[in-house]
């Protein structure tokens, strides 16, 4: 069977069939005990079918992406012609680990909390989840590049805005104190792209998802002018730049006959790439209050990255042809405008202070086979002993809660 991650990676070569589990969804976990707050950096919403509906202009309406139901009860979202398996690792929270696949999901397999934003809010209570930014899944790609890649563009534009509606009304509107609105861009237009920016910013938008690396997907890279216009939106708009792990369809391995376990292992590749890519293009020295977040990348990598460039620059960089700075180091450009995403806290947390505790946010990859639920508290609880209070604060709520402007009550701050 092929199938393609919610990033576009195709994995279709290393899979064979899964049958489907008979058990079902396990019953609700108890309640965690509360010991942080925790604002969600990285989490995932799947689109319900009625996402589109009457939403798209009306002579684009039936060609907007709709669910069908094959003979076997499989059910697929079919947009532009082609149809797209929704990936069962993609939503396997509450499911028993024995039943997690690579064969397509429906939605009676999965939580409710996946699509539903009344289950997600349940579901985020029994984890002690205060607030979290939920990402696309694969209909839209987790940075909306499904849409821009379509042919025909007011239709690929159209489908742009109907997500962004349908996120800002329907998923974030109920509960603003509870989520944090993020949007998908158009990228087949970068002056368009930063209209629509502004547009979203006025209505309550705090992020957008964006490749790691656009010229993966077809378009300019971050070395050239080309995206500035959407990228002084951002920045004059205090709209977060995230770059999640495979939203360009790149991954480091090399090998087609590699397991699935190879693309997982390598997700922190991805981030150390796509930071120093963007750091080099010279992207955050021409911007330099734009926020930018690797998601699901982890810390592990950032060491390296930091020692490798602090050599570099008295080394083989010391000309200094390729850095454009002079006030500012790489590495102290690094930590200003770049954050990173901790699902798995690691021993990476000692060097904390050469990280940048300030650089940290938790996140729990809901409903991912990758997320912590439902034991965010306890894990982070295991992860981040030996951390002052300040230090706490910072990486449960503290970081999250500035960054992307989205203030917690007193009452609920903890520690």
């Amino acid at each position: 069977m092929t199938v393609t991650t919610g990033a576009g990676i195709d994995i279709g070569a290393t899979l064979a069939p899964t049958p489907r589990g008979t058990t079902g969804l396990l019953p609700d976990p108890e309640p965690q005990e509360r010991h942080f707050t925790i604002v969600s950096c990285d989490d995932h919403l799947v689109e319900p079918r009625d996402c589109f509906e009457g939403r798209l202009p009306a002579r684009l309406a039936d060609r907007a992406p709709r669910v069908i139901t094959e003979p076997d009860g499989t059910e697929l979202w079919e947009f532009d012609g082609k149809r797209h398996p929704q990936i069962g690792l993609n939503a396997v929270v509450g499911r028993p680990r024995a039943e997690w696949t690579m064969e397509p999901a429906r939605f009676d397999e999965m939580r409710p909390g996946c699509w539903d934003i009344e289950a997600r809010i349940r579901d985020m209570d029994l984890d002690g989840v205060q607030a979290s930014v939920c990402f696309p899944s694969l209909i839209a790609g987790f940075a909306g590049a499904r849409f821009s890649e379509v042919a025909d563009g007011a239709l690929g534009l159209a489908c742009v805005k109907a997500w962004n509606d349908w996120h800002i009304e329907e998923w974030a509107g109920p509960h603003p104190d509870r989520i944090i609105p993020l949007q998908i861009p158009w990228l087949q237009d970068p002056v368009l792209a930063a209209k629509e920016v502004r547009r979203n910013a006025a209505r309550g938008f705090k992020a957008v998802s964006f490749p790691e690396n656009p010229v993966d997907l077809g378009f300019p890279s971050v070395h050239t002018p080309h995206w500035d216009p959407f990228l002084r939106a951002c920045e004059e708009t205090q709209t977060v730049v995230c770059l999640h792990t495979g939203s360009s369809s790149w991954t480091a391995s090399r090998s087609p006959e590699a397991p699935y376990e190879l693309y997982t292992t390598l997700f922190p590749v991805n981030a150390l790439v796509t930071a120093a890519d963007w750091l080099w293009s010279g992207v955050p020295v021409r911007f330099p209050d734009l926020r930018m977040v690797l998601d699901e990348s982890g810390i592990g990598w950032v060491p390296m990255l930091i020692d490798r460039i602090d050599y570099v620059m008295d080394h083989s960089a010391a000309t200094g042809l390729g850095w454009k700075d002079p006030a500012n180091s790489p590495t102290d450009v690094l930590r200003r405008n770049f954050r990173f995403g901790i699902i798995d806290i690691t021993s990476a947390m000692r060097l904390r202070d050469h990280i940048g505790i300030e650089t940290m946010l938790l996140e729990s990859d809901y409903p991912h086979a990758d997320s912590t639920w439902p034991h965010t508290q306890a894990r982070a609880d295991r992860g981040l002993a030996g951390l002052s209070d300040a230090e706490l604060r910072a990486v449960t709520w503290g970081n999250a809660s500035a960054l992307f402007r989205h203030p917690v009550p007193p009452e609920l701050q903890l520690p």
